[in-house]
């Protein structure tokens, strides 16, 4: 008992005396290693934690080992400590794993070689062959600065002037715009009776995006300055509707819209008609069938249809799909298919370089293969998911800050994921407020410069972004597929696509935005070493692509002194090694992680981008779940690449919580739509079903799904639905006595409000 009891009292000294006896044999042995090295021992310092151990328990959490090198072992220097430095020594030092370490191999891309489709953009003819008006060929010299046809415009310029309904398919970039506005202007001019503003519509365009929408309207504008008596006009999303009536009631003779905001005003504006329509026109009709458009382009062509009956319609993409071709069977008549192809068929077709058919393309090889600029250079690099933020970043720098003149558009797969990088970057790429912390950069703010665009940003907003971005001569975009889709950016030099698209159409459009009409311009694609697979699936489709290597992007790092770790402080300018490279990486991978651990909003933040990007991951199309599934993803690896030291929990299960109220929402939405809903009055409900909804709600009694509410709405069962779907609180507030729509006492009709 007593031996036992002395080795219980010997225990607390033995735990005190410890950690010094440990610290001195650490101080001997490095000091012993750097005396048989030349290399100087590195300083610890709180701030610049990229390499160096949090806690001081044994030489082995102390030693880093990297790729290629021998493990090495760093010590903190002794120095006084004043009473203030020891509280700050207290406090817990966060260290940043290491980068190189725990990475898959990454795999060597076996690149079949594959004869790219390619299109010949410009051709000899001059507009003043095509019989247009001279004002019209004078503003499109002096104006727009065209005086010859590429190739796409040589072909279809004529067959529309002849009154023929079309299927154009070009690359991007090849003036597919202007291959369908002048012939629209040239008609309206030359019509017998002038055109007057009140006559409304004679032509109709479709486009997908807003951004295109104006794109398109600053297009016409431009052609029409001759034609003062014919108003072009523009629908959107995100304006105004009283000002959008406004202008309908004055007249418009060139309608551009978006699908969704045509359908509103069809639905809820007398003053639009379309009994003299002309034209109408599909631009980019691949990306106007996806998601919900495809409804609201069944009840544009059912009101157009009700109306106007004989009229030129005009199929416009890059890339034609099978829902394009059920779009061009239901729309078109007669049409003649239009297509811009390589040299190697001028063999065949030497006199003219588009195949023109009498019927809708075939949906097998032909539409497999895409036409790619032959001036744009297309590059991938393979990189772990824990380099992917520091190699973004390295790529932005080496571009946009040692590089004049470079303007650059960065693709990510959602609109958090933008939010997070364009907040992330300006905050530490651009930080230039007080004293420079370790990987700021006061002096890039002269080249560098980051915009955003995606959805969920006002209209305004998106507008002033895409208008500055469009004039700038230099800038860095970061944006969503919204941006992917006919946008004419001039002089952007480099498009990064951060996340693969869903699909080799995807793919082109968003290269699509450089190397237009005959400029330069390259592409970068970031694949994960799981996705390395990729590569074959672009070559399936005759698109090439050359490897760039990761050491080559993150080499840039050494040319900027402010990713100098401190064991490289004190020495003079020397050529940089890989060990040099990669502690730079480190610090700069540092410099992101101290700015999101800053606070818990901002750490938050960087999970709900991490949740938007699994989200996005696990929605890849069943053909490509091999190469993009969520199994493959090491959340921790991929964590690190939002700034995060550790995966967070539960992240699987907010996800899960997501997906099954969007799917109760989906249901709900269906429901409605088959049914009706009896509070949404625009339904096709009769009067006698209408009386007892207002009542109700005049009066104010019952409450949403009570007992006396139910038995107003017998009626319903007149229909045969014995349970109606719930009506939903956001469009009824019986305290306030708001609801989505405002009623007339005398006709009942519904008028959509605004809340």
């Amino acid at each position: 008992m007593a031996a036992a009891d002395s080795s219980l009292s010997d225990n607390p000294r033995t735990f005190s005396r410890r950690p010094s006896a440990q610290a001195s044999r650490q101080a001997k042995a490095t000091k012993r290693k750097h005396q048989a090295s030349s290399e100087a021992p590195p300083a610890k310092r709180r701030n610049e934690t990229s390499f160096l151990p949090a806690k001081k328990t044994s030489v082995k959490e102390t030693q880093r080992t990297f790729k290629g090198n021998t493990q090495k072992t760093f010590s903190p220097k002794k120095h006084s400590v004043s009473p203030s430095d020891r509280n700050q020594e207290e406090r817990p030092c966060i260290k940043t794993s290491s980068l190189f370490k725990n990475n898959p191999d990454i795999p060597e891309l076996h690149r079949p070689v594959v004869k790219q489709v390619q299109e010949e953009v410009f051709t000899s003819a001059a507009f003043h062959e095509l019989g247009l008006h001279p004002h019209l060929i004078s503003t499109i010299n002096t104006v727009l600065k065209m005086s010859s046809m590429t190739s796409v415009q040589k072909q279809s310029i004529p067959v529309l002037l002849e009154g023929r309904d079309a299927l154009v398919r070009s690359q991007t970039g090849s003036g597919k715009t202007l291959a369908y506005c002048i012939p629209v202007v040239q008609s309206l001019q030359a019509m017998k009776s002038k055109i007057q503003r009140s006559d409304g519509p004679y032509a109709l365009v479709l486009v997908p995006t807003r951004e295109l929408a104006l794109q398109s309207f600053d297009t016409v504008q431009k052609l029409l300055k001759p034609f003062t008596w014919i108003v072009p006009g523009v629908l959107m999303g995100g304006e105004k509707r009283k000002s959008e009536k406004a202008r309908l009631r004055k007249g418009i003779n060139i309608l551009i819209s978006t699908p969704g905001r045509l359908v509103d005003h069809i639905k809820s504006t007398k003053n639009i008609h379309f009994s003299r329509l002309r034209w109408l026109v599909f631009d980019e009709a691949d990306r106007i069938l996806d998601l919900g458009f495809e409804r609201d382009i069944t009840v544009i062509l059912n009101a157009v249809n009700a109306e106007c009956q004989k009229r030129q319609n005009v199929l416009l993409s890059a890339t034609l799909t099978e829902g394009v071709t059920r779009l061009a069977d239901i729309s078109l008549h007669d049409p003649v298919s239009i297509s811009v192809l390589d040299k190697s068929h001028d063999q065949l077709n030497p006199k003219d370089k588009a195949v023109r058919e009498v019927c809708p393309p075939r949906t097998g090889d032909e539409l497999d293969n895409f036409a790619i600029p032959e001036s744009l250079e297309q590059h991938v690099t393979v990189v772990p998911s824990k380099l992917r933020l520091v190699c973004l970043a390295a790529f932005i720098l080496q571009k946009c800050k040692f590089e004049k003149d470079q303007k650059m558009v960065v693709f990510f797969s959602s609109c958090e994921l933008v939010e997070f990088h364009y907040s992330l970057f300006l905050q530490t790429l651009l930080s230039s407020s007080g004293a420079p912390a370790s990987g700021q950069l006061p002096s890039a703010s002269t080249r560098l410069k980051f915009l955003r665009l995606h959805g969920n940003m006002e209209q305004e907003e998106r507008t002033a972004v895409f208008q500055e971005f469009s004039h700038s001569r230099r800038g860095v975009l970061l944006c969503t597929d919204v941006a992917a889709r006919g946008l004419d950016l001039p002089q952007v030099t480099w498009i990064v696509q951060y996340n693969a698209p869903s699909s080799p159409a995807e793919y082109i459009h968003r290269i699509g935005r450089t190397a237009r009409i005959g400029c330069h311009g390259s592409s970068l694609l970031i694949l994960a070493p799981s996705e390395a697979e990729y590569v074959n699936s672009l070559a399936s489709h005759k698109i090439n692509v050359s490897e760039m290597k990761m050491e080559d992007i993150l080499c840039v790092l050494a040319r900027d002194d402010c990713f100098k770790g401190k064991r490289w402080g004190a020495q003079k300018s020397h050529a940089v090694g890989p060990q040099e490279i990669r502690e730079r990486a480190t610090v700069l991978q540092t410099v992101f992680e101290d700015y999101v651990h800053s606070s818990e909003r901002r750490v938050s933040w960087a999970k709900k981008a991490l949740q938007s990007f699994i989200q996005a991951y696990a929605t890849y199309p069943r053909e490509l779940k091999h190469i993009f599934h969520v199994r493959s993803l090491h959340l921790g690896h991929v964590a690190k690449s939002f700034g995060l030291r550790d995966a967070p929990r539960n992240l699987s299960a907010l996800t899960r919580k997501k997906r099954k109220a969007h799917l109760k929402r989906d249901s709900y939405h269906q429901q409605s739509a088959v049914f009706g809903h009896p509070w949404d009055l625009s339904s096709n409900l009769p009067v006698q079903l209408q009386v007892p909804v207002l009542q109700q709600i005049k009066e104010g009694c019952g409450r949403p799904g009570g007992k006396k509410f139910r038995q107003s709405l017998r009626p319903w069962k007149d229909r045969g639905i014995r349970s109606p779907p719930p009506a939903p609180r956001s469009l009824l507030n019986i305290r306030s006595c708001r609801v989505h729509h405002s009623y007339s006492c005398e006709s009942l009709t519904p008028s959509p409000q605004k809340l």
